[in-house]
């Protein structure tokens, strides 16, 4: 595959960048950065060198020409949290060295450093491709089939490299680091949990499923989360009315990666593994576009008690829209059930529904849109209302 360009628009100052292993991270960062001094913690002779004299990093700064680029990447800066002390001293210094740490888990950065740079870093995150990125390169079948992930997608054989992706995490982040003890426990759970793809997380079923306890449960959803290999969506709450569920829904990061762990066989229904994946897909892209367009901008589902329920709220200062993914090219009046009742309402909202089919239709005040246009769309300098490209609605 050719070099994609990435939407990522990176701050002046220092900051943390955090994504998944195989989003591209260090691709990008030598890209836009080449004369940067490059700290590598994956490379033992480097890690075990910083790790017993962190001072070292101003003694290789000092070292550096005065002409030089000064920006500092720390990749996988997570491995080593006892540097961000140095880190934050040599900001305060105010010499003009820009740091970026890149990290693919948070967990060790949460628990033991990243307050020590005292709000002088901001963060970032780096995400699957958006289909927009992809441009010509998208295909919406091999989307669901194997992901956006940058790793994948560049690879020959994108299935294996799937097939292999989970158990690096297992290998070199949870069995290394010592973050679970109980590793048979944790890929028992990985497998039981794929059945949440988005569907409200019930703790008490996925410990029985595999066969541990519900803190065991809720303590290896944190470490996904810490991995960056899931995300939770709230409920959407704001001047309710109808009486609503108080438990999130349950995503992974990429929904290749949900595919691979996802075991199928012939109990299982393959429709609704499709639809899983369909609608884990349009997460993490809503999750991609609102990180990257600049403007705090929230996501959630909806459901109340009675069963009324849409996807995907989206809700920022200049966003409010209720949307409904269907894997399917033709949808039923029912299927309108969830959007009517939430823009009844939230009259302010608009109403849209993805679907597979290819055209462009309005029901009750719902606008059908083909869910590869919407993606092709979805650009973090676009609207949501450009997205749409309807002119007449209020946002």
């Amino acid at each position: 595959m050719e070099t994609v360009s990435r939407f990522f628009n990176p701050p002046e100052d220092s900051f943390f960048l955090f994504g998944p292993r195989g989003t591209g991270k260090s691709t990008w960062l030598k890209s836009n950065y080449p004369d940067a001094h490059w700290v590598n913690l994956n490379n033992p002779d480097e890690y075990r060198e910083l790790s017993a004299r962190p001072e070292r990093l101003r003694n290789l700064l000092d070292g550096r020409k005065s002409g030089d680029r000064k920006v500092v990447v720390i990749d996988e800066g997570q491995k080593l949290p006892e540097i961000l002390g140095l880190i934050h001293a040599l900001i305060e210094e105010k010499k003009g060295w820009q740091f970026i740490l890149t990290g693919s888990s948070a967990r060790k950065l949460k628990r033991t450093g990243i307050d020590l740079l005292a709000g002088r870093a901001v963060l970032r995150s780096f995400h699957p491709f958006l289909a927009s990125e992809l441009g010509a390169f998208f295909s919406l079948e091999q989307a669901l089939k194997t992901g956006c992930l940058p790793l994948v997608c560049a690879a020959k054989r994108p299935d294996e490299v799937l097939a292999t992706y989970i158990g690096i995490y297992m290998s070199e982040e949870v069995k290394m680091e010592g973050i679970v003890r109980n590793i048979g426990g944790f890929s028992r759970f990985l497998e039981a949990i794929s059945f949440s793809q988005g569907a409200v997380l019930n703790v008490a079923n996925v410990a029985r499923d595999c066969q541990v306890g519900q803190r065991t449960v809720v303590g290896f959803v944190s470490v996904l989360e810490d991995l960056l290999l899931s995300f939770r969506l709230p409920v959407f709450s704001r001047k309710a009315v109808r009486a609503l569920v108080a438990h999130p829904k349950f995503y992974f990061f990429d929904a290749g990666v949900y595919r691979s762990i996802r075991p199928t066989g012939p109990l299982d229904n393959p429709s609704e593994i499709d639809g899983a994946t369909l609608e884990g897909l349009i997460a993490q892209h809503l999750r991609a576009w609102a990180a990257l367009r600049g403007k705090r901008t929230d996501l959630f589902y909806w459901r109340t008690r009675a069963g009324s329920e849409v996807d995907f709220i989206v809700y920022s200062e200049d966003v409010f829209a209720a949307i409904e993914v269907k894997n399917t090219d033709k949808v039923r009046s029912d299927d309108l059930g969830g959007l009517c009742a939430f823009i009844e309402e939230y009259p302010q909202a608009t109403a849209l529904l993805l679907y597979r089919g290819r055209q462009r239709l309005r029901k009750k005040n719902v606008l059908y849109m083909p869910v590869e246009e919407f993606l092709a769309r979805l650009r973090p300098d676009a609207a949501m209302k450009d997205v749409m490209a309807v002119s007449n609605m209020q946002f």
